[in-house]
């Protein structure tokens, strides 16, 4: 399961007051702190900065980069910030996302094929928000057509189903789940991710719905996903469910975390 830790994002308070500040040190912390508890990729986003989003997101690459060894998802759908700082990244990083929003596809397509890296696809149709796991699944087939015409390996493209709040809609956690299971069947090397908080969004007990989607979403064949690593409890569902679907050889990687204090029941 690949890990992406979310929380270096300025739509939160304290991160955006540290960007705005050039506050190395607090957001050094925050990718070791993370980096620490397991995850593999970085997420950085300033897009609360709208008219310095350019510099900001290039200054979190080189702050964080510098920080720890991790490559990042740069999270952004500015085409000119993506593309300055995939110039700054060491190694390959991920682009989060491309969507088939017409504008928005046809600005990034040309960045993301412009140097080696991963892809989040987002099934975000051109017109509408999807709603069943059919619509999911017609973009998300889309995407994944289009990114391989352009020549990005099935291996690094990642298709988001667009998690939605179930307190909105009780049947966007069955869609999500028919989805993952049909693009992850119907494209065999492609890996399906999300953004997990999404589907608690209104609802008493967040972390507890987390938790149980998130047991769901492994089991219907999810293979990456954006979260807090630093969340003991929920680190400890996804590791206790990855060995259970017989991903962790041996259990090492559980008994592993359980060891080094990095889960908690």
């Amino acid at each position: 399961m690949v890990i992406v830790g979310e929380k270096i994002n300025t739509s939160r308070k304290n991160v955006e007051d540290a960007v705005r500040r050039r506050d190395a040190a607090a957001i050094a912390a925050m990718a070791r702190e993370q980096a620490e508890a397991g995850a593999h990729y970085i997420d950085i986003n300033a897009g609360t900065f709208v008219d310095e989003e350019v510099d900001c997101l290039c200054w979190l690459t080189e702050t964080v980069q510098q920080a720890m060894p991790l490559p990042l998802s740069l999270d952004s759908p500015n085409p000119v910030a993506l593309a300055e700082a995939m110039k700054l990244h060491r190694g390959e990083p991920m682009v989060n996302s491309i969507s088939l929003e017409q504008e928005r596809l046809d600005s990034l397509l040309p960045v993301i094929t412009s140097q080696p890296c991963s892809v989040v696809a987002l099934c975000m149709a051109r017109t509408s928000m999807p709603v069943t796991t059919e619509e999911r699944v017609q973009v998300g087939s889309e995407l994944v057509e289009t990114l391989t015409a352009e020549g990005v390996p099935r291996e690094k493209i990642y298709v988001d189903p667009l998690i939605q709040p179930v307190s909105v809609n009780t049947d966007m956690g069955v869609a999500a789940l028919g989805a993952i299971r049909r693009i992850m069947e119907d494209f065999p090397g492609v890996n399906a991710i999300c953004g997990l908080s999404n589907i608690s969004f209104g609802l008493p007990e967040r972390r507890l719905i987390n938790r149980s989607f998130l047991a769901l979403c492994m089991a219907y064949g999810l293979s990456a996903v954006i979260l807090d690593p630093t969340d003991r409890q929920l680190m400890a569902t996804l590791l206790s469910v990855e060995l259970l679907l017989g991903r962790d050889e041996y259990c090492g990687n559980f008994i592993d975390a359980y060891q080094s204090g990095r889960i908690a029941g």
